[in-house]
């Protein structure tokens, strides 16, 4: 039965429907509710070799009640064909049911502030551009501004916030809710299903874990933070076999 009261939302965050929202099963895949779009998105490097966007990839045809894959044996990728049900994984869930900022280090700069909790990095690299984003919160110009929001809002994991120093809120803007299996061809991996627009993910016991804008879902099975991707699949070098 699912639990929808007492839910915690990243400050900033626009939840999506109520209706729309994925739940984690004990030892089995994740059961997406509500029809939310699910199309594979590359990360393609930009003019200085750095991740530079996300391009369309593949899409998915949606149904009210799909299942996908986390334990990163499917041959069906990104739905799931039974192959936890034989393969070698553990899909404990690990991941703590604090907000992100619980665990988050602060990051100050003159007109912005950044927050980063590096247990929930997906290893998408966009943080990487420039001075990398935790140089360039603390330098001063509008370019500076820009490319740290820019790294922030393209975080596959949602590990980073940027706040305004003045106001003391986040910079953040409604996000369009999607499913995406990455592709990452940079490193020669497939990554995690990026998640947008605040879509609640409900643990196998019924908790909800909190609401966020940006959030990464493991689907290579070896997350040490699961349901959450911690990066462990560059160095598993995980395929998913979508084309």
């Amino acid at each position: 039965m699912t639990t929808k009261i007492d839910h915690i939302v990243q400050i900033g965050t626009v939840p999506a429907p109520d209706d729309i929202y994925i739940q984690v099963t004990k030892g089995g895949p994740y059961l997406v509710h509500g029809k939310p779009p699910v199309q594979q998105v590359i990360i393609e490097k930009n003019e200085t070799g750095n991740s530079g966007r996300y391009a369309a990839g593949k899409s998915f045809e949606s149904s009210e009640s799909m299942a996908l894959c986390r334990c990163g044996h499917s041959k069906h990728a990104p739905f799931c064909d039974g192959s936890h049900l034989k393969a070698p994984v553990d899909l404990t869930e690990t991941a703590s049911f604090q907000p992100l900022l619980a665990g988050s280090k602060e990051f100050d700069g003159p007109t912005q502030l950044l927050t980063d909790n590096e247990s929930y990095c997906a290893f998408s690299r966009f943080c990487d551009n420039g001075h990398q984003v935790w140089g360039e919160v603390q330098m001063k110009g509008e370019q500076h501004e820009r490319l740290t929001e820019f790294m922030v809002h393209n975080c596959a994991g949602g590990r980073l916030l940027v706040w305004d120093r003045e106001t003391q809120q986040p910079i953040e803007s409604k996000e369009t809710i999607g499913i995406h299996p990455i592709e990452d061809p940079s490193i020669g991996c497939s990554g995690p299903l990026m998640v947008r627009g605040g879509v609640r993910v409900e643990s196998a016991d019924g908790q909800s874990y909190e609401i966020r804008n940006r959030q990464a879902l493991c689907r290579c099975g070896q997350s040490s933070n699961k349901p959450f991707c911690d990066g462990t699949h560059a160095s598993f070098k995980y395929h998913d076999g979508i084309a």
